[in-house]
């Protein structure tokens, strides 16, 4: 008897071992190998045997360099307006096409659209569209009286065009998990506050919000952790230009490690992004343990 209670306690263990091994192997050991190669003087195309160590030498040479710094705002200015503006155009979408209406599906598939494309594509897409000679972006403009801008080689104009770029693949996302959990919310406090005479925004800012709040809080926590990573939006557009006005931090490893060819140093500006992307995510969970521990 001791033997089967003893059995079926790690049978659940033994199903999710070969996953864990799996993801160890594919996660840890990058991260592992990563941060061996950050001690070391390695350059691109030159044999293992040649990389020098070299100890502390390439974190004080990252701490003293100002693009790395700079790439660090431009990643938290990145990511702070284009998480903020999806999360609330996904909640307003979502709360508008909350009821049943006609065409639901089709609506929801059209939205979907944005997410399905590669990132590749959409830089390519929107490059076009911002184009300075045939861009459609400039005919608008210049149909409205306006004077044409070259939106995506003018500092003040690049990083906004970046940011509104990943607003429009991005806010789909936040829409369909902010519909999806407004349809599963219980329908008896929204009933209870409609005979009591609550208005639709006391409904949706009193009832709804607070119900929704750990899926608000798990999409925000996904989007800030995929905006910290992205790079190839910003690669096809701007290449992190002008000057270093869009050079997100991602870019930024990926410049030192094949156009600089320091593989150390690029390595410490991983572990630097590694560790942001850390600390964020614990930050939000921390903040957002109560309305989790609600659900």
């Amino acid at each position: 008897m001791a033997q089967q209670r003893l059995f079926k306690g790690i049978t659940p263990y033994l199903f999710v071992a070969p996953a864990v091994c799996v993801l160890a192997f594919t996660c840890l050991y990058p991260v592992i190998k990563g941060f061996e190669l950050s001690f070391y003087d390695w350059s691109l195309g030159t044999p293992i045997e040649s990389r020098k160590y070299i100890g502390w030498e390439n974190f004080v040479w990252a701490w003293q360099d100002p693009a790395l710094f700079n790439s660090i705002k431009v990643t938290l200015l990145f990511t702070a307006f284009a998480v903020t503006a999806e999360l609330f155009l996904g909640l307003l979408i979502a709360f508008l096409l909350e009821k049943g209406i006609k065409g639901i599906v089709v609506l929801r598939t059209v939205f979907i659209i944005p997410i399905m494309i590669a990132p590749v594509v959409v830089g390519l897409l929107w490059r076009y569209l911002f184009d300075a000679n045939f861009g459609l972006i400039n005919y608008v403009v210049s149909l409205l009286g306006f004077e044409p801008k070259v939106w995506l080689g003018t500092p003040g104009l690049a990083l906004p065009a970046v940011i509104i770029t990943d607003i429009w693949q991005w806010t789909p996302f936040m829409f369909i998990l902010f519909l999806a959990g407004l349809q599963s919310l219980p329908k008896d406090p929204v009933e209870a506050a409609q005979v009591d005479g609550a208005t639709t925004w006391q409904i949706i800012r009193q009832v709804k919000l607070p119900l929704l709040a750990p899926v608000i809080w798990v999409a925000v926590i996904l989007r800030i952790i995929d905006a910290f990573r992205s790079l190839e939006v910003m690669f096809i557009m701007t290449f992190g230009g002008p000057g270093r006005e869009t050079e997100v931090l991602s870019l930024n490893i990926y410049k030192t490690a094949f156009m600089s060819q320091r593989l150390g140093l690029a390595a410490v500006n991983a572990i630097f992004l590694l560790a942001f992307i850390l600390l964020l995510s614990m930050a939000f969970l921390i903040i957002a343990r109560p309305a989790l521990s609600k659900k």
